[in-house]
């Protein structure tokens, strides 16, 4: 089955005011809230018109307002951060090095998600060569030790994802969202990879005080929200042998949206 043809969103970007990197830092959302949707990009491109005539800006990085990202997520021989998310294990972490390729800066980073559901990030620096070593430095191996339950001897680099990335940010600064298309999956283990098409998957991180207009907009274009790990996409995606069964509804759903099968090669 072909694949969807990808639009093209740089002329309605144009419509949104930019927002600098260091403007964005100093947003602070103390009582967040975060939501996961998905959709396509047919929505996604009315959802960028809304959100220009409401006033939202667009994070510009390196004179673009769309970035690419690329992460390495790494895991235990047994997958065992890949079966905490899957067996609904509240508190969970995640290891990943993670590379925002206009700038060539890299870090490792580690999510923890506690079990009240709230997701906290520590991250370092690292050189851009150690996005699938970083166990050959020793001050990145210390700090991934200080902020997780694991050591670097027991992970390998598991799932590689890939994406483009556009940030919105609202008029009052009391929410974030940021907006994920082009994804594609590689599996170090067994070699396969996948794209999710025109897939989009879009995070609304919003101050749980203030009123959400972008709440409205997705209503109005019928994005729901949906619980969705790019990690545990990859590998249910990419690995025949793990054990994937929850996750296989939010295939069916996926490309329920995209109005197509999803194949893995």
């Amino acid at each position: 089955m072909p694949q969807n043809p990808h639009i093209s969103f740089d002329e309605t970007l144009e419509k949104l005011a930019p927002i600098t990197l260091e403007e964005m830092d100093s947003i602070k959302l103390m009582n967040r809230i975060d939501s996961k949707y998905l959709t396509n990009e047919k929505n996604l491109l009315q959802l960028l018109e809304r959100a220009a005539a409401a006033g939202y800006r667009v994070l510009v990085t390196q004179g673009t307002r769309i970035n690419p990202y690329d992460s390495i997520y790494f895991d235990t021989a047994g997958l065992r951060m890949f079966y905490d998310h899957h067996n609904r294990r509240l508190v969970r972490q995640k290891v990943r090095t993670r590379c925002y390729e206009n700038s060539g800066d890299a870090f490792l980073e580690i999510k923890r998600k506690n079990n009240h559901g709230r997701t906290k990030k520590k991250r370092m620096g690292i050189p851009l060569g150690e996005m699938q070593s970083f166990q050959a430095d020793a001050a990145a191996c210390d700090y991934l030790a200080a902020h997780s339950w694991f050591t670097a001897g027991e992970l390998a680099p598991s799932a590689r994802t890939a994406f483009h990335r556009i940030t919105l940010v609202n008029p009052e600064k009391t929410e974030r969202l940021t907006i994920d298309t082009l994804l594609q999956f590689q599996n170090f283990r067994t070699g396969l990879r996948t794209d999710l098409q025109d897939a989009v998957i879009i995070e609304l991180k919003q101050d749980g005080r203030a009123a959400s207009q972008m709440k409205g907009i997705l209503l109005d274009l019928r994005i729901k929200p949906v619980r969705v790990s790019k990690y545990c996409m990859a590998i249910t995606l990419t690995d025949p042998v793990a054990k994937t069964g929850r996750f296989k509804v939010k295939v069916r759903t996926i490309e329920k949206t995209i109005g197509n099968k999803i194949v893995t090669i």
